[in-house]
């Protein structure tokens, strides 16, 4: 078991200032000696770089030495977990997994193939689809263009690969579908129903240790502002399904429902990290990072799903003020 100081880096940092003070209130209730550093692009004009205890610019995830630049931290400053918090990292710090390792460093992402999955809502709807999870019928728009009466209209559009809400469209008719797009996408029927996101823990071993669902009462830029926690029995049984389908998922992860009224809920999406919305699991009792860091200094593995029904979450904005 560690006893020292334990280093954490946090990347692609941003503005998660919420997520790293999770990890150093759970650091806490161990006992554990905690620095957090924290690497971004542009780690001046990054809040949670401001707040960590040492910062570190690094290229842009999608760059080719993106993998060998959070290695080279890593081995300068003796960092036991890494914990990355966009999906565009996902791949490339999957694929240098080895190298991690020989550094003896906890790097937390699941296996590649879960992160090629995630990446991809067109393989999320067939694979989880061919495992019994409810999703929408899923299909490219050239498919579509093909055979228009092969989905409901009017049709939700959004990118393959894409998050945060970026480069979503409603389309009413078959006709208005554009002849192309800037880059693939994915056609659904259009649900309409109460949203949530579910959140869970895959402990090291791969048993699902933690099914934290939480209703999402208000959405800014495709995360969560306004939230409850929400016990639904349907929803667990879901993660169970999701958890299966992706056997080399690990650690945290979360999925999105939206509870259609005419056919019930459908998952739309999996992100294989930290959700935005977790800081209210986090303080609902599902403390994710304080089971990561048990897991990373050696300790029993605390986790558990006797998280607090009820809770809610009004997040509101704040500011870091240097000079």
């Amino acid at each position: 078991m560690t006893t020292g100081l334990l280093r954490v880096l946090l990347t692609s940092a941003g503005r998660r200032v919420e997520l790293l003070n999770c990890f150093r209130a759970a650091a806490d209730r161990l006992g554990q000696r905690l620095e957090v550093l924290a690497c971004d692009l542009t780690p001046g004009l990054s809040a949670a770089c401001a707040m960590a205890d040492r910062a570190a610019p690094v290229p842009r995830a999608t760059d080719p030495g993106y993998a060998d630049a959070v290695l080279d931290l890593v081995r300068r400053h003796g960092i036991a977990l890494v914990v990355p918090t966009i999906d565009p990292e996902l791949a490339p710090l999957a694929a240098a997994h080895p190298a991690f390792a020989d550094l003896g460093c906890r790097l937390h992402v699941s296996a590649p193939g879960v992160i090629d999955i995630a990446r991809d809502k067109q393989r999320t709807a067939e694979v989880l689809g061919a495992s019994g999870v409810p999703v929408p019928p899923t299909l490219p728009p050239e498919a579509l263009r093909d055979d228009p009466a092969a989905l409901p209209w009017p049709v939700f559009v959004k990118p393959r690969g894409g998050s945060a809400s970026r480069g979503l469209a409603v389309i009413d008719r078959p006709e208005d579908l554009p002849p192309a797009f800037d880059e693939p996408m994915i056609c659904q029927p259009r649900l309409s129903g109460p949203e949530f996101t579910v959140n869970l823990f895959v402990d090291a071993g791969g048993t699902l240790r933690c099914v934290i669902p939480h209703r999402r009462l208000q959405i800014r830029a495709g995360e969560v502002e306004k939230g409850r926690t929400e016990r639904l029995p349907v929803l667990r049984a879901i993660a169970e399904g999701v958890a299966a389908a992706l056997p080399g998922l690990r650690g945290a992860a979360c999925f999105q429902v939206i509870e259609d009224a005419a056919q019930g809920p459908r998952v739309i999406e999996i992100n294989a990290r930290f959700g935005g919305g977790y800081p209210l699991a986090d303080h609902a009792g599902a403390t994710f990072a304080q089971w990561l860091l048990e897991e990373a200094t050696g300790r029993p593995c605390t986790a558990h799903d006797a998280w607090r029904d009820g809770v809610e979450m009004l997040r509101y904005d704040a500011a870091v003020f240097r000079g």
